[in-house]
């Protein structure tokens, strides 16, 4: 009843008003121009204008956008080829925090010159980052294609400028973009007028200049509307649907694509004899400072005394004299590590200021973001929805009929509100729920920028939102031979074919930093892949659609990505229940979705891949789902000797499911039959074998799908049918698009799929390519993650600080799992410890060392600390065996004093010696009444303090040796300055807040929410630590314990301090880390 009721009321509102016929294709759709009738939209009282009801259908995004720098912040308004005006236009204030609001125009006192506005092709969203925010917009497109009709054109994104909302700043990015704008618009106008006619259109405007205020570009040329075919001879590396680097990594800090190894053989000599200081700088530096600081060279000063290292970089630098890498590295007097760190040093520099380190971090958070955006995998419409394949909107439709008829039946509609029942014509086109925004309409599961769109939304601004996807989209055409019948001229008919790849947000990352499933059931490179056929036949127009899916194995798995072929491994800390429910739970949702699954497990049953394999199938033996199918086909071996052909016989093997899962077929605008299931395919990575069966699949169904018609395809006796072409280029663009977005590099096996056969320079090209995706894995992939997470909106901008300082990031479920598991420990310690009757005020989990009286012990765990109404406990909880190992309790009255403050423990990074990031405090107390329990076997279990505390001179420990023995002293050194106040009565207990950076979670809606706790309020560390000492403070004067100067401000340990407690193993130890991860 819930949903009838939400229908009335939407009917409601929109019930005295008429809906307007459909416009042209080129006329706008919003706002209405001056002269027209506009009817308001009401936004009922206590509602956001994101929870509103339009009272009529409501606008698609706007197509154009100008925007203007003012003194009171950014414009923005639709911007329409016919010249006419809008009445409204949106002001984003400038600063950090910017304010959205829609502004009715008032032609009378409005002075602004909107003559030199930007225009744009539309908005990604705002992102907020250290020194500022930033507007993202399109401000370069390429035309995919359409689907069956220029009103639902396809494009790509080919550049994202980012606008900063710092006047200043903004003004010169708009001017840039503004400069070509009367170009730009001219040839808007004529492809307006000539669109049926045309291909595809390159839409780009001029490049605004720097990546951090200004854009990226994909280096590419825009594809055509359809397919233009390559002689057979240049077959196997030709792309019809863009050029050989539409999905090249322009600018990228990797390694250079296979094809522009291959095509510069003389590239090795290129390294050896280039400027080498500056290509160290640039590959092994994470701070890229050569551009920036100074356009002069780094030289050294002739009156300097040059050292072995130092003679070693003048040379490099000297362009007429190009040194060696080789020579460098086998020359016995210096290590080439310190040759190498001299060169940093020299030529590349970290930023000496935080302000100057984050402003270079967030430029390279923008380019990075805009390169996601930009590489040629990220799709958008303006007038239809692209995340949903075409049997999924009829089954909506379905439904909405179903709804309506009983209302219908109810008499709860009027004449003109019900809908055609079911049965009737099929309108393949058609939206589910067109009165809705766009975005409104989407699937979530693959709206890439919800985050960033996310003010707009909250502001009610539906026509400037536009839902962008990831994965690949392409339009291609040929021609089949056929045996005329009446009505029919010719000798062949016209097969339009499309291919619509969606790659899921959920889990979203990288290859060797997202693995199997999460603790929400979602798994890793989830990809919706739909051909979509269209042919014409007696006069009839057939549509055929048949989607797959693919996706990590959905067990806790991960694969370390330290070699060229690491060996995935099962999760030691799941449980076999864990992994059993998680299964269930993925297929319980996917099942919902597609219906019957079939899956086929490519992955190898022997050698490194078979541990994974072996639990996939004996999970899914045991969860015995009726509609999960588990088959598996080991590629490598059933395909040995590159023997690809013999992928026919596991068709074989399915044939019957082929048949019983049939494909969606609308003919004539009636619905003939639709898809009942899904074949589920994944090896490993869910790549390159899983894209050459998949792509065997749909040729098997694309075969039964012309042979329903009358058409099949012929056997050419030499070379390859256009069909064969088209087809196989299609699926190979396919496969390098998804590949590029997990993996880095093309597919592996692409000249298959292209060219049907595998030859010794594809497998070589396999060589190269594995070894590119090792090094891009290795060297730049944690901080690409960490980008993805933060725009995405999984997590805070804090993320990036954590990459700084432990060189990659966290799985944001993690940190939500994580936070689950510290909730559970707190209410397992107050369930064993607390006494019967004593109220709880509040509980922590703190870093802290396992020893009491020392702040700077030999092992540090993570201890629960409990406040109740008379006592302060300490627990060591055991997070494996979820118990409590031993706790101390003090009672309130018997603290001494509480200090706190930075809490330094190394000093190798910014982060890391931030004192706002590194806080704690230190608790006091006479330990003549505290109570000392440990979890044991036997009936005694408290300790004797009759004796004095451990300190860090008697460590209870073994005693340990090598480095440990120095740690030991260097202990003692930071806690003398307590040693005249510790004596056998008194004790201390040093505790550090833990980082804080809650992982985002996403509602059931889409938004995204942070876990709530006591600290919510607290955005770093010290303010953490605030709140903590601030209650206990409270609970003891509530128990009449309040002496002066009970709080004190002091450093737990000091940068100073830390800095004599890190050594220089240490430091060299991070150096060679920090060289590896951070040189991508």
């Amino acid at each position: 009843m819930n949903v009838e009721l939400s229908n009335k009321v939407k009917r409601l509102f929109s019930k005295s008003f008429n809906i307007p016929g459909k416009s042209s294709p080129n006329q706008p759709s919003s706002p209405i121009p001056p002269g027209q009738s506009a009817i308001p939209v009401l936004h009922p009282a206590g509602l956001q204008p994101k929870y509103t009801i339009p009272p009529l259908p409501h606008p698609c995004p706007h197509e154009y956008i100008a925007i203007l720098a003012t003194s009171e912040g950014l414009l923005l308004r639709p911007h329409f080829l016919d010249g006419s005006h809008p009445q409204s236009h949106v002001k984003i204030s400038w600063g950090k925090e910017p304010a959205i609001e829609e502004v009715e125009e008032d032609a009378e006192t409005d002075d602004r010159d909107w003559s030199h506005s930007a225009v744009v092709y539309g908005i990604l969203g705002i992102m907020n980052l250290f020194t500022a925010s930033y507007l993202l917009v399109i401000s370069s497109r390429s035309e995919v294609g359409n689907l069956f009709g220029p009103r639902h054109t396809v494009y790509g994104i080919k550049g994202v400028t980012n606008i900063p909302l710092l006047k200043s700043r903004a003004t010169p990015v708009l001017e840039r973009l503004a400069q070509a704008r009367a170009v730009v618009l001219s040839e808007e106008t004529s492809h307006s007028v000539q669109h049926s006619e045309s291909g595809g259109v390159d839409s780009t405007l001029p490049d605004p200049g720097s990546s951090s205020t200004g854009s990226f570009e994909s280096p590419t040329t825009p594809p055509p509307g359809r397919v233009k075919f390559a002689e057979e001879t240049q077959v196997k590396t030709m792309t019809p649907v863009t050029d050989a680097h539409e999905f090249e990594r322009d600018h990228d800090d990797r390694p250079p694509s296979p094809s522009s190894i291959i095509s510069t053989p003389s590239s090795e000599a290129s390294v050896n004899t280039g400027n080498v200081a500056k290509a160290l700088a640039d590959k092994l530096s994470f701070w890229n400072r050569l551009s920036k600081r100074t356009s002069k060279p780094v030289v050294l000063t002739p009156d300097d005394t040059l050292t072995y290292e130092e003679e070693a970089l003048e040379s490099l630098m000297r362009p007429e004299s190009p040194a060696s890498l080789d020579a460098l590295i086998e020359d016995p007097k210096k290590e080439p590590s310190q040759i190498i760190g001299s060169i940093l040093a020299k030529a590349a520099p970290a930023p000496p200021t935080t302000e100057e380190k984050n402003n270079e971090l967030e430029d390279k958070i923008l380019r990075e973001c805009a390169k996601e955006y930009s590489r040629g995998s990220m799709f958008f419409a303006y007038n239809f929805d692209i995340t949903r394949s075409l049997q999924h909107k009829q089954e909506q439709i379905a439904r909405t009929k179903k709804q309506n008829a009983l209302l219908a039946d109810l008499h709860a509609l009027d004449d003109a509100e019900q809908l055609s029942p079911l049965g009737d014509v099929v309108d393949v086109l058609a939206e589910p729920h067109p009165t809705l925004p766009l975005w409104r309409r989407v699937d979530r599961q693959y709206w890439w920028n919800e985050w960033l769109s996310k003010p707009f939304v909250d502001a009610g601004l539906h026509s400037y939102v536009l839902p962008v996807m990831q994965g690949f989209y392409q339009v291609s055409s040929f021609a089949i031979p056929r045996e005329p019948v009446a009505a029919e001229e010719g000798d062949y008919a016209l097969v339009d074919y499309i291919i619509v790849s969606r790659r899921s947000r959920d889990r979203a990352g990288l290859r060797y930093q997202r693995r199997g499933i999460d603790d929400d059931a979602n798994v890793a490179n989830f990809v919706e892949t739909e051909t979509i056929m269209r042919v014409e036949r007696e006069g009839f127009v057939n549509i055929f659609s048949h989607v797959q899916i693919r996706g990590s194995i959905p067990l806790f798995w991960s694969q370390p990505g330290y070699s060229l072929k690491p060996a995935p491994v099962l999760s030691p800390d799941r449980t076999h229940a864990q992994n059993l429910d998680a299964m269930r739970r993925h297929f319980v949702k996917t099942v919902g979705r597609y219906g019957h699954h079939t899956i086929v497990n490519l992955a190898e049953q022997h050698g490194k891949e078979s541990v994974v394999t072996n639990a996939y199938r004996d999970y899914a033996h045991e969860l015995n789902m009726p509609d999960v199918q588990y088959n598996e086909y080991d590629f490598h071996a059933e395909t040995k000797g590159m023997k690809y052909e013999n992928i026919h016989k596991l068709i074989e093997r399915l044939e019957r499911i082929f048949e019983s899962q049939g494909y969606l077929w609308i003919s004539n605008n009636a619905m003939m039959s639709q898809q009942k299931g899904v074949f589920r395919v994944n090896c490993i990575d869910c790549l390159d074998r899983t894209n050459v069966v998949e792509s065997a699949f749909a040729r098997h169904v694309l075969n039964r799908q012309l042979g329903a018609v009358a058409l099949l395809t012929p056997q050419q006796t030499e070379g390859r049918s256009e069909a064969d072409v088209v087809f196989n280029d299609v699926w190979a663009n396919n496969g390098d698009a998804i590949s590029r977005a997990y993996a880095g590099t093309s597919a592996l096996k692409g000249d298959f799929t292209r060219t049907g056969k595998r030859d010794l320079t594809g497998m070589l090209n396999d060589g190269v390519n594995s070894l590119a995706r090792m090094y891009t894995s290795t060297f730049g992939d944690w901080f690409n993650q960490a980008v993805i997470d933060f725009m995405l909106g999984n997590r805070t901008i804090t993320v990036f600080s954590e990459f700084l300082l432990r060189l990659q990031s966290t799985d944001p479920s993690d940190l939500i799992r994580i936070s689950k598991i510290r909730a559970e420990a707190i209410a397992t310690s107050v369930a064993r410890v607390l006494e019967d009757g004593e109220r709880l005020l509040s509980g922590w989990t703190l870093l802290s060392p396992t020893e009491m009286n020392t702040k700077v012990g030999n092992r540090f765990e993570e201890k629960v600390l409990l406040l109740s109404v008379r006592a302060l406990y300490i627990v060591s909880y055991d997070y494996n065996l979820e118990k409590v190992t031993m706790y101390t309790r003090v009672p309130l009255g018997d603290i001494i004093r509480i200090t706190k403050g930075a809490y330094i423990l190394s000093p190798l990074e910014e982060t890391s010696r931030d004192p706002l990031q590194n806080a704690g405090f230190v608790v006091t107390w006479r330990n003549t009444r505290q109570d000392t329990r440990v979890t044991s076997y036997s009936i005694r279990n408290s300790l004797d303090l009759t004796s004095p505390p451990t300190s860090p001179r008697t460590p209870i420990s073994p005693r340990p040796t090598g480095p440990s023995r120095r740690n030991t002293a260097l202990s003692r050194i930071l806690s003398k300055a307590a040693e005249p106040v510790i004596n056998d009565d008194v004790t201390f207990a040093a505790f550090k807040a833990l980082p804080v950076d809650p992982a985002r979670s996403r509602r059931d809606n889409g938004s995204f929410v942070e876990p709530a706790d006591e600290l919510t309020g607290a955005t770093n560390c010290k303010e953490a630590v605030d709140l903590m000492v601030e209650a206990i403070r409270r609970a003891c004067a509530d128990v009449g314990n309040s002496p002066d100067d009970f709080v004190t401000d002091s450093d737990i340990v000091s940068l100073a301090d830390a800095q004599r407690m890190t050594s220089v193993y240490s430091k060299m130890e991070y150096g060679v880390k920090r060289l590896l991860w951070l040189g991508g």
